[in-house]
């Protein structure tokens, strides 16, 4: 059975673009304080930083759960937005729905799922037009068993 040894919930405002990468700082601050594995800090922080950029991008709101567990790490990200319409062409890498202003800011080039599920070991993406979107990830951390 996993045990849970942290969980951290963060707020993520849509359209935040001074704040964002906050989130992913703190997170990435408090794996390094536990002296997790770098490699694994690195992909917590490209999955945490992916995800609190489509919020900022796209959505009104959103939370990211951050779970430490004795295997591994989960991230839960759930926002309030206009949802993904056809989840198999946002997953295509290099396909975004980003305005030439965020492009002009250096993201939306259709990266940042793919680079989500190419650092999880585990992912899943859900979707509602009108509602919002949910992805679900996980990292495990090397184990003996």
């Amino acid at each position: 059975m996993t045990e849970e040894l942290l969980r951290r919930t963060f707020a993520v405002r849509g359209g935040d673009f001074e704040n964002a990468g906050e989130v992913s700082a703190q997170v990435t601050a408090i794996l390094k304080d536990l002296e997790i594995d770098p490699e694994i800090i690195l992909r917590v922080g490209v999955v945490t930083f992916e995800a609190e950029m489509n919020v900022v991008m796209y959505a009104d709101v959103g939370t990211i759960t951050f779970i430490l567990t004795d295997d591994g790490i989960v991230l839960e990200i759930e926002d309030k937005g206009p949802g993904i319409p056809n989840l198999e062409l946002a997953m295509q890498p290099g396909y975004s729905t980003a305005s030439d202003e965020m492009r002009e800011r250096g993201f939306g080039y259709g990266l940042g799922l793919p680079n989500i599920k190419k650092n999880s070991d585990a992912f899943r993406l859900e979707s509602e037009v009108q509602e919002g979107t949910r992805v679900y990830s996980s990292i495990l951390v090397n184990s003996d068993g």
